[in-house]
């Protein structure tokens, strides 16, 4: 169920964004701790090197006697592309100084080391820290999951006791003499069951059994009934018969939808074109101001003005994505065109 979906994306999203927070900060607390372990390393070998150059008494370092250069300074640690080493006096030759060597590739061999330990700890401390974002993002999210829960069942005895006296409405008032006070309450009642339908949808999951469906002939069933309520805008009409391999109460709950947007936000002496062929679907409505922001419109609660609640498109994308049918959106300034490609 959406709802359900809901809470899942929350927890997701909030896990992610503890997790990512720990991440980066214990990233940033083992490289400066790597900084700090390849400092000391390197002041260790500095001052055995400095040790030795006095006593010779270790076999860890070599010696050579290489020329005196005035850039180099003694007793400071250089590195060259095969050792580190110092330069100390060499009391024979003035010219000449004595080098304390210590190979480039076991110095690297070291800092590997202290990176294989450092990255395990890493790892130990990601496991940990994930497993406190995921207890902390759902006991963070609790409350909201207790709301959405109460809200969910809600709506659910909602959309049940409604099923029943909407039923009744619409039964009785096929029975009735066809008079204008009738008619009008009709199209109330029928409005209102469509509401229903799309909370019903909103809320189930459920799996749509492909069949040969007539669009044409559920197009014309929408069409009729939208013009009932919206005669005053001009339907441009261009219908092929159209059979493909859908689902009636699916599609149609498409083709509601897209119509009632399409003349809910149309101006006052705006039109509708629809053209169906056989292999999409186009319509086409006038606008106040065309779509702000059009990659959104199919987004979960999305509306740009206070009307509607905003799931009648995601009923849209999401019924679309089980069929299988492509869409596209297009708006040029206050032109708003919706395809859908079968």
């Amino acid at each position: 169920m959406h709802l359900s979906k809901s809470k899942q994306e929350s927890l997701t999203k909030s896990f992610l964004l503890f997790f990512t927070v720990m991440e980066l900060f214990l990233a940033f607390i083992f490289y400066n701790y790597y900084k700090l372990e390849e400092e000391h390393l390197s002041e260790s070998l500095f001052l055995e090197m400095k040790n030795y150059s006095f006593f010779f008494d270790n076999d860890k370092f070599q010696m050579d006697i290489v020329p005196s250069t005035k850039n180099q300074n003694y007793y400071e640690l250089y590195f060259d592309n095969r050792e580190l080493y110092i330069l100390v006096p060499f009391k024979d030759d003035e010219n000449s100084s004595l080098a304390i060597l210590y190979p480039l590739d076991k110095y690297k061999s070291q800092l590997n080391k202290i990176k294989e330990r450092l990255f395990i700890q890493l790892m130990i401390f990601s496991f940990i820290s994930a497993l406190v974002s995921l207890l902390f993002s759902a006991y963070t999210l609790k409350p909201i999951k207790d709301a959405l829960f109460l809200l969910e069942e809600f709506i659910r005895d909602i959309i049940h006791d409604l099923n029943t006296p909407i039923t009744s409405i619409l039964i009785n008032l096929k029975m009735m003499k066809h008079t204008q006070e009738a008619d009008s309450i009709a199209q109330s009642a029928n409005a209102i069951a469509m509401l229903h339908k799309n909370l019903d949808v909103y809320l189930k999951d459920s799996k749509f059994e492909k069949e040969p469906t007539e669009v044409d002939k559920l197009l014309k069933e929408q069409i009729d009934y939208f013009k009932s309520l919206y005669g005053y805008l001009d339907w441009n009409l261009d219908i092929e018969k159209v059979t493909i391999d859908s689902n009636d109460i699916a599609l149609s709950r498409i083709i509601y939808n897209l119509l009632s947007n399409a003349c809910k936000y149309n101006t006052s002496n705006g039109f509708i074109k629809i053209e169906l062929t056989q292999y999409q679907l186009t319509i086409t409505n006038d606008s106040y101001g065309g779509i702000k922001n059009p990659k959104r419109v199919f987004e979960r609660f999305y509306k740009e003005s206070d009307r509607g609640i905003g799931i009648g498109l995601h009923i849209v994308e999401k019924l679309c994505g089980e069929l299988k049918i492509e869409k596209s959106l297009e708006v040029e300034g206050s032109l708003v065109k919706v395809r859908l490609h079968f």
